[in-house]
This record gives structure tokens, C-alpha cells and sequence, in this order.
């Protein structure tokens, strides 16, 4: 989810979380996910499709029989409105990054060192699912984006920002102006300096819950924040995502997961 200096933080206690851009953690795929998109895919009827992600592999049996999976879809009336201060601050900085093509997704990695604590949560990469994964009341968007964060006990945390068709995103203008280099064939490019704070999230209303990431493994122990307010990106961003990504990777979004005796938070506060 190179060695440069600067570095962001997303602390979490009961009620205060903050952000801070991670730097590189090496060894196994420090993202979570898996990277090889040949060993899955999202078509239904298929024998690797999501609803046999969790058989393909031991460890990816959370899939399966896991109770706290992700995405879900968010009923309002059965929300709980929360009462404590969830003041969400971010502390990002611009650093080195890349644009890779991993077959199902398209994701910006930053680079860097790692720093932090067990409260520490730590900007990894972001990545895009078409249509959305997350839905609310039932209804279900054009895009999702993922910011994926990881700390130093390897717990995640993710930030979902939905978006509908309108007005092209800016921050997807940006990284869509190097795409050209994945039709040729590459598969990383280099981005130079990007500033995370170029992703806006422009609401002052999230919810939160545990699930697990939307992808194989599925890991469990995630801790989801899915802004409520909803984005735009054009009709022309996402074909150019969807020209991209492998063929079996132009829907790349898991169904919706049971809700379990999970609770779903909600809170309105300043986004710092």
C-alpha cells in the first residue's frame, strides 16, 4: 500500500483519527490485495468469479465464511448517528509515485519509508472500482475510490469516495494524462511528485465501519470510512479506466456482503 522523506499520518483512537502518507513497506505485497489478476476475476457464473473467490485458495477462505466482509450496502434508517467527536484530520505531503496497471485495477502507489505506530495509519496506494462497491439505501454509483492505508501492526484502513456521472474528477484528470503510456504496453509509469490532498473529499459526513478488503484475500479487521458525499467523474474518465484494465476487469466490483451484527456509524464533523 524508494526512499523519500516525507511521510502522513492517520491516527485512530476512539475518536480521533488523522493521516499520514506512508512510505514503503517491502517483503509480500504490501497493498493486501493480490496482485495476479489470473487467478480471479469479477464475471459472474465463472469459476474464479466472487462468489468462488474463497474456494480457489486456503487463504483466501475469508471470502467465503468470513462474517465481517466488505462492501456492504449502508441503510440510513439503520445507521447510528454517533454522538462522540469523529474529528477526521489528514496530514499528507506530496512525495514520488507510480501508476501501475495490475489487470483488475489502476492504482497510484506512493513510495517512501514507513513510519508510525500501532495508532498510525499509513497512505499506501488508491486504486478504482467500476461501478461502485459500496452502495447506500441500495443505490449504487458510477466509481469508487480507495485510498488504502496500513499501519505498523498491518492493519488496514480505507477511505471510499463515491462518485457520479458530471464533471470530469481533477485528480483523475491528472493521472489519466500518463494513461497513454499502458496502451503501449508498460505497466508502471513513473509519476513524479503527487499530493495526495489533490483527492478531494469535500464532505463533512462519513461512515464507519469494520469490514475486510474488497479484494482477495479478503482479509478481515479493516477499518472502513465511506464519505457521504458524492463525487463526480465523466462518462470519458471511466471508459479510459475501463480501456485500460484487462478484458474480464471492466466491472471490477465485488457484490455487496451481508451486514452481520455489524454496526454502521455515522458522523458530522469537519474533514481536517
Amino acid at each position: 500500500m524508494g526512499g523519500h522523506r516525507s511521510s502522513s499520518v492517520y491516527r485512530v483512537t476512539a475518536c480521533l483519527i488523522s493521516f499520514s502518507l506512508l512510505m514503503a513497506i517491502n517483503a509480500e505485497n504490501r497493498n493486501g490485495e493480490v496482485d495476479d489478476e489470473h487467478e480471479f476475476t469479477y464475471l459472474k457464473n465463472s469459476s474464479k468469479g466472487p462468489e468462488h473467490w474463497g474456494s480457489l485458495k486456503e487463504e483466501w477462505k475469508l471470502c467465503s465464511v468470513g462474517k465481517s466482509q466488505s462492501p456492504i450496502n449502508i441503510i440510513e434508517e439503520k445507521v447510528l448517528v454517533s454522538s462522540k467527536n469523529g474529528t477526521f484530520r489528514r496530514n499528507y505531503r506530496p512525495t514520488r509515485a507510480v501508476l501501475r496497471n495490475r489487470g483488475h485495477d489502476i492504482m497510484v502507489e506512493w513510495d517512501g519509508d514507513a513510519t508510525g505506530t500501532n495508532l498510525t495509519y499509513n497512505l499506501l496506494q488508491c486504486h478504482w472500482h467500476i461501478p461502485s462497491e459500496h452502495t447506500i439505501n441500495g443505490d449504487r454509483y458510477n466509481l469508487e475510490l480507495h485510498m488504502v492505508h496500513r499501519n505498523s501492526q498491518g492493519k488496514f484502513a480505507v477511505v471510499a469516495i463515491l462518485y457520479d456521472l458530471g464533471n470530469s474528477d481533477p485528480f483523475l484528470d491528472k493521472i489519466l494524462a500518463n494513461i497513454s503510456h499502458f496502451i503501449k504496453g508498460e505497466e508502471k509509469i513513473d509519476l513524479g511528485v503527487v499530493d495526495p490532498w489533490d483527492i478531494k473529499f469535500g464532505s463533512k459526513k462519513y461512515y464507519r465501519y469494520m469490514g475486510s478488503l474488497t479484494a482477495t484475500p479478503c482479509t478481515e479487521g479493516v477499518l472502513w470510512t465511506v464519505l457521504d458525499n458524492v463525487r463526480t467523474t465523466s462518462s470519458e474518465q471511466i471508459a479510459t479506466l475501463r480501456k485500460i484494465v484487462h478484458d474480464d476487469f471492466k466491472n471490477n466490483a465485488r457484490p455487496s456482503q451481508p451486514l452481520n451484527d455489524r454496526i454502521v456509524s455515522k458522523y458530522s464533523q469537519d474533514i481536517q
